[in-house]
């Protein structure tokens, strides 16, 4: 756990910051409608229920206002290229936007939750207090009728004949939340690590939903149905003073008037225009940059059903272990796919790899088996940024790579042939031959070495243990593109043979992601 800390601190600062940040809202909120003298009439009605829901409502809000910036590609690719390695430990946090991205999500959906069940209480006990007949306090504010412009009501369920029904489809803040409520769940549900694997148009399409999320949100507010004492009327009814003699509140004498309620203006569309603003910026860049002609200059087809196109762009730009994002309109024109750049910076087109893993890339495998046929028209958006990047910033690098996902490492591989060629004094490489299987040699083929190439799976505490004895004070770099399972065996290993004290061995585990 030390040596995660370690390493990792950058990332443990951001997440306790946020956990902070939420909790702080929580508790703040809580407090404010437990105890703030505004919602004592509302309170009566209403309980801990209202401060449930009104605390909940306020982390849903500072969550939903940070669930687009991970997402906002451009601008993570230029934070990071304002950051130099050594200096700046932002550029180790940007690489974990996907997972602050699935962490806010989740603290959304336990937002949701609690609002929701806080509002299921909240309504029923304006039900109840409506059809009350006891001459409750209770029962006293819930008959206190829309009059002058809305001034006066508190409770929404104007009549005993109203159900929690009618008010949750009849009102703006009930409907908009439950088509926020179904957006959500239908987001969730298809992102899915078993849906985005083998249903990815399912994926793509639904996660598309949260448009109509952030409208429902922005106007959710709309309509106060949580009311609490004007200022105006606590002069003339304070609460801790009137309450007891609410049956005198209509008498002229009294010294205590009725009390007057106002409603919240929306407050969600607040916390989420700026961000929406800067995504909409970034679409319409991505947008500007699809549109740009790409031309295929080489299609190769390769085994194991795996698609190679070599294209040239203008002004298209690249680093080893970026990727970009691909749209056939033939097959379908909204659906974008990622694909890891496989070519080298040094070469004068870019290339990328295809497996038919799906609908879409099995048809756009038969769209360039057609001979007979014009080439399928290809859009790209991108490059884009990935931990890769850093690969020549390590003094030493492990690269594992498993089954397709050896492609984010071929444009390293090529890059390193060109700086070897090209006498890259920031390189230190040694030359090897061509590979071939040949047990009868003293050394082997590949390396020239005495230590023989092993074919499968290496001994990761081997190998560790042996780059940790030979560079006992570098900064190692372990880039991964494979399975979960081997993710968590080598995020082990980086663990466990990094060192507590920072002038010794340090494994940084990377792992890419889209």
């Amino acid at each position: 756990m030390g040596n995660w800390v370690v390493i990792h601190w950058p990332s443990v600062l951001v997440l306790a910051t946020w956990l902070g940040l939420n909790v702080f809202l929580f508790v703040h909120a809580f407090l404010s409608y437990e105890k703030a003298d505004k919602y004592y009439y509302t309170r009566e009605i209403l309980g801990s229920a209202l401060a449930w829901a009104r605390a909940s409502a306020h982390c849903l809000k500072f969550n939903s206002m940070l669930i687009l910036l991970p997402m906002c590609r451009n601008l993570l690719s230029f934070l990071k290229g304002t950051c130099s390695f050594r200096r700046c430990s932002l550029r180790k946090v940007l690489d974990h936007n996907l997972t602050f991205h699935k962490l806010v999500a989740y603290m959304i959906c336990l937002d949701t939750a609690i609002h929701i069940i806080a509002h299921l209480f909240n309504f029923e006990r304006y039900s109840r207090s409506q059809q009350a007949t006891d001459g409750s306090l209770a029962s006293v504010l819930s008959s206190l009728s829309q009059e002058e412009g809305g001034i006066y009501w508190l409770n929404p369920i104007q009549s005993p004949n109203m159900t929690v029904i009618e008010l949750t489809f009849t009102s703006i803040p009930g409907l908009s939340g439950v088509i926020i409520t179904v957006a959500l769940v239908l987001m969730v549900t298809s992102a899915t690590e078993f849906i985005r694997r083998s249903y990815f148009e399912v994926f793509w399409y639904t996660h598309h939903i949260f448009v109509i999320y952030f409208i429902g949100l922005g106007i959710h507010g709309i309509g106060g149905l949580v009311r609490g004492q004007t200022e105006e009327s606590m002069k003339e009814n304070q609460p801790h003073r009137c309450a007891e003699s609410f049956e005198k509140w209509d008498d002229p004498n009294s010294q205590c008037k009725p009390p007057q309620f106002e409603g919240h203006p929306a407050e969600s569309w607040k916390w989420i225009l700026a961000p929406v603003v800067l995504y909409i910026f970034e679409r319409i860049l991505r947008f500007y940059r699809s549109q740009q002609q790409v031309v295929i200059t080489k299609v190769v087809m390769h085994p194991s059903k795996v698609l190679e196109l070599q294209m040239n762009k203008r002004g298209f730009s690249m680093e080893v272990g970026q990727y970009i994002f691909v749209n056939c309109p033939s097959i379908s024109y909204l659906e974008w796919h990622p694909f890891t750049l496989t070519s080298a910076p040094e070469e004068d087109f870019f290339s990328i790899h295809i497996r038919a893993a799906g609908d879409w890339t099995e048809n756009l495998l038969k769209a360039f088996e057609q001979q007979h046929s014009p080439v399928p028209r290809i859009r790209v958006d991108g490059p884009f940024g990935t931990v890769s990047e850093d690969v020549f910033h390590y003094e030493v690098a492990v690269l594992v790579g498993a089954g397709i996902g050896v492609t984010p490492f071929a444009s390293i591989l090529k890059s390193i042939w060109y700086k070897f060629w090209h006498a890259d004094p920031s390189l230190k490489t040694q030359m090897a031959g061509h590979a071939a299987l040949n047990f009868d040699k003293a050394t082997d083929i590949l390396t020239g070495l005495k230590h023989k190439t092993f074919f499968g799976r290496p001994m990761w505490d081997n190998e560790f243990c042996t780059i940790a004895t030979t560079h006992p004070k570098s900064a190692v770099g372990v880039f991964l593109c494979g399975p979960q399972s081997l993710a968590k065996s080598l995020r082990r290993c980086c663990h466990q043979y990094s060192s507590l004290d920072p002038r010794k061995v340090q494994f940084f585990f990377n792992k890419e992601n889209f």
